[in-house]
C-alpha cells in the first residue's frame, strides 16, 4: 500500500478527539484534588491523604497520555511533510512512528480507566 497525503491526515480527527478527552479527564481530576486537598487541610484525614496519592498518580498517566498523543500528532504531521517532499521511505517510517505513540497512549489511557474503575469499586464498597 502506497502512504498518500490523505492516510495520516485520517489521524488528525481521531488524534484531536483523543486529546480531548484526556484534557476533560485531567481538568475532573484536577479538581478533585483541588477539593479534597482543601477537605484533608480541614480534617486531616489519612484516607483523604491516600485518595489525593492514587489522583496523583492518576493525573501523571494522564499527562503522559497527553504527550504521547501531542507526539503522534506531531509525527503525522511531519509524515505529511515527508509525503509532500516525496521522501517516501522516511514517510513511512515516521507514519509507523506516529501509530505506535497512539497505541501507546490508547494502552495508557486504559490503564487510567482501570485505575479510575478500581478507585470507584472501593467507594461504592464503603457505600455497601
Amino acid at each position: 500500500m502506497e502512504l498518500s497525503l490523505s492516510i495520516p491526515a485520517l489521524l488528525f480527527p481521531a488524534i484531536s478527539l483523543t486529546m480531548l478527552a484526556y484534557n476533560a479527564r485531567y481538568l475532573a481530576i484536577a479538581a478533585l484534588i483541588r477539593q479534597l486537598h482543601q477537605k484533608y487541610q480541614e480534617t486531616e484525614s489519612h484516607s483523604i491523604s491516600l485518595q489525593v496519592k492514587k489522583l496523583s498518580q492518576r493525573l501523571t498517566i494522564i499527562k503522559n497520555m497527553q504527550a504521547v498523543a501531542i507526539l503522534s500528532f506531531l509525527l503525522a504531521v511531519i509524515t505529511m511533510l515527508l509525503i509532500y517532499i516525496k521522501l517516501i521511505f522516511w514517510a513511512n517510517l515516521v507514519f509507523g512512528f506516529s501509530l505506535l505513540s497512539l497505541i501507546t497512549s490508547l494502552v495508557l489511557s486504559f490503564i487510567e480507566v482501570q485505575l479510575s474503575t478500581k478507585a470507584l469499586a472501593i467507594q461504592l464498597k464503603d457505600l455497601e
